[in-house]
Order: C-alpha cells, then sequence, then structure tokens
C-alpha cells in the first residue's frame, strides 16, 4: 500500500493497492447511510455490501458517458431525497471515469455538497477520472459542460479490478499515463516505450509503477491549481481535439482513444508550428500506436470538430486555446492557431 496526498479545498488521500471493502468499511464509520452509485455492468461485480452500522442504498446508473445526463441526476436526487440523506451522509461512486464524474457532481449538488469516495475500476479512472475533484455531467453541446469542483475525502485504489478490463479498456486507459509522461514524467514513457499492451498488463511491478507515478502527476498539479488555471489545463493536453471526438462519435470511442488521437495530432500540430523534434512527434506514434491505440480520425469529420472544439472548457469567448508541450515536461499554451494550420495538421491524423 501505498498514498498520495491531495492538498485542494480540503486535504484527502489517495490509497493505492489496497482492498476496497475494507478500506470502504474504515472510511464509511459514523455514517448512517451511504448511496453506492454503480454503473448497470458493475453492480453484479459490487454485490451486496455491509458497513456495519451504515445503511447501504444501491443506486445503478446507465453505463459510460450516456449515463452522465441530467435525467439520470434528477433520479439520483429523487432516490437521495427519499432514502433521507442528509449532510453527514455518504456518495460512494464505484466505477470507470465516467461513474466518479457522476457520482462526485451528485454529491455536489446534493444539500450544497456532501462527502463522497471515488472508488475507480478502470485505468483511467484511477490514474486521472477520480482524482482532483472535477465531478461533472455532460450536455447535448459537449462533455462536462456542467459540473463542480468537489473533492472526495479519499480515492481508492485496487488493482484487483484491473482484471477485469478487457485489452481496448485497459488501452484506452492508458493513453492518460501517456499524457502524464508527456507533460510531466519521463520516467513513465522509459516505463512504456517500446512495450506491447501485453506486456504492460503482464508486468505488475510495470504496472503499480506507471500508475503511481500518473496518480502523483495529477495529484502535485490539482494541489497546485484545484480549480483549473492553466497549470491544471496543463492535464488536458490532447484533450481539445480528444473530447471532439468524443462528441462527434456519440460517445461510441473510448475517451482514451479520442484522447490518443487527440495527442497524435497535437504531435504533428507542435511538429508543424517548430514546437517539437521529428523525433519527439514520432515518439507519441510509436507509443500510442504499440499500445494498440488508434492515432486516425475520419477524415470528412474535420469542420464538425473545428466546431466542437470551440465549445472546449480551455476556450475564451471566440479565443481557442490548446495545450502545448516545447519538450517532454515541458508545457505551454496556444491560443487561436491559423484554422489552415490546425487543418493541415489534422488532414496528417485522418483517414
Amino acid at each position: 500500500m501505498s498514498t498520495i496526498k491531495v492538498n485542494a479545498e480540503r486535504s484527502y488521500e489517495i490509497l493505492i493497492d489496497v482492498d476496497w471493502k475494507s478500506e470502504l468499511v474504515r472510511l464509511s464509520q459514523g455514517r448512517t447511510r451511504a448511496a453506492l452509485i454503480v454503473s448497470e455492468d458493475m453492480k453484479s461485480k459490487v454485490g451486496n455490501l455491509e458497513f456495519g452500522d451504515t445503511e447501504i442504498f444501491t443506486f445503478p446508473v446507465p453505463d459510460g458517458e450516456s449515463g452522465k445526463s441530467s435525467a439520470t441526476l434528477l433520479q439520483v436526487w429523487d432516490w437521495l431525497g427519499a432514502a433521507g440523506f442528509t449532510r453527514n451522509d455518504l456518495v460512494i461512486a464505484v466505477g470507470g471515469g465516467a461513474t466518479t464524474d457522476f457520482g462526485g457532481f451528485a454529491a455536489a449538488s446534493w444539500l450544497r455538497g456532501i462527502d463522497w469516495i471515488a472508488v475507480p475500476t478502470t485505468v483511467a479512472g484511477m490514474v486521472d477520472a477520480a482524482v482532483g475533484g472535477k465531478t461533472a455531467i455532460n450536455s447535448d453541446y459537449g462533455k462536462n459542460l456542467i459540473g463542480a469542483f468537489h473533492s472526495p475525502i479519499s480515492v481508492v485504489v485496487d488493482f484487483t479490478w484491473l482484471e477485469t478490463l478487457s485489452d481496448r479498456d485497459y488501452a484506452a486507459g492508458l493513453a492518460e499515463v501517456v499524457k502524464a509522461g508527456f507533460i510531466a514524467d519521463e520516467v513513465i514513457l522509459k516505463q512504456i516505450r517500446g512495450k506491447s499492451l501485453t506486456q504492460i498488463r503482464a508486468d505488475k511491478a510495470t504496472v503499480k509503477e506507471i500508475f503511481t507515478r500518473a496518480i502523483a502527476v495529477k495529484a502535485n498539479v490539482v494541489s497546485l491549481d484545484f480549480k483549473e488555471s492553466f497549470a491544471r489545463e496543463a492535464l488536458n493536453y490532447g484533450h481539445t481535439l480528444g473530447h471532439a471526438i468524443e462528441l462527434d462519435s456519440k460517445f461510441s470511442m473510448r475517451h482514451g482513444e479520442c484522447v490518443a488521437i487527440g495527442m497524435a495530432f497535437m504531435a504533428q500540430l507542435q511538429l508543424s508550428l517548430g514546437l517539437i523534434t521529428e523525433d519527439l512527434a514520432k515518439d507519441h506514434l510509436d507509443i500510442l500506436e504499440g499500445l494498440g491505440l488508434p492515432t486516425s480520425y475520419k477524415r470528412g469529420a474535420w469542420p464538425i470538430l473545428l466546431a466542437n472544439m470551440s465549445l472546449d472548457k480551455k476556450a475564451r469567448g471566440k479565443v481557442l486555446r490548446f495545450v502545448t508541450i516545447t519538450g517532454i515536461g515541458k508545457t505551454d499554451r496556444l491560443e487561436n492557431p491559423d484554422e489552415q494550420v490546425l487543418f493541415s495538421a489534422y488532414e496528417k491524423v485522418s483517414s
């Protein structure tokens, strides 16, 4: 077991390589009620839980991004009200990044904010979504446009959940680990470079190291900048186009798959602007493709993607902004690049 501390609007610990059920029993002591928010596909894997005197209410929500809707949130609010949840009660979100995003926002919006715990069950959830207190639901106009900054009281990372993941879901989550490497920690890239997904999954020591390092990157940035000024925006490397692709695909693609394409696009854009070397641009593609992640998207989608990017949370008025790197661990920002330059970069990652 190891712990990483986050100092945001409150201090809390990320508990790494622990038994999730035992930790929940300990963390729920003294609570009258706990709302277990779990995705439909995880319900059978979670089973029936008992936390001593704490009464458990299980609220299953639709799987994936489709569950992060205002309609689902209204239903959960009704459940919380009917069950009599008070300020002393607790929300526990067990699932992937979509579920922890949703569960955290349910907690943030009930009685102006009650305590919650994140139990991420996917790679992306563990290394990214569950850490940092960004909670949200989606809108028809974009991903995570409705939300709140509301830190959990703890994040519980149990690596046994990884055994339940398909190769596709595992690889998609690793996109966020790769991103952490490019923006902050070259050791992560050294551990991944030249390795296949199968090799990484089989090496538990490597998994623990790269996950812990990626979590530390996120925790350090969040502690420095809780409410997303530029320091925290650095975590969105590859996400501007990535979120636009998610919306265009109607969330049929995994978040990490879209981020991988977004990073491939940024590699081409930064290369064309002279921000990075050809070797570093190639490194993006080699690492991502080595993990089996996509690095291209459909050619004719560019006008829609450009419009979608204007709704990105980093945009300011009509100013479109991208997180860039000028080397591994060296982040910067790019504002309103020429549309033809953007299109030319996209052409190189379109198919």
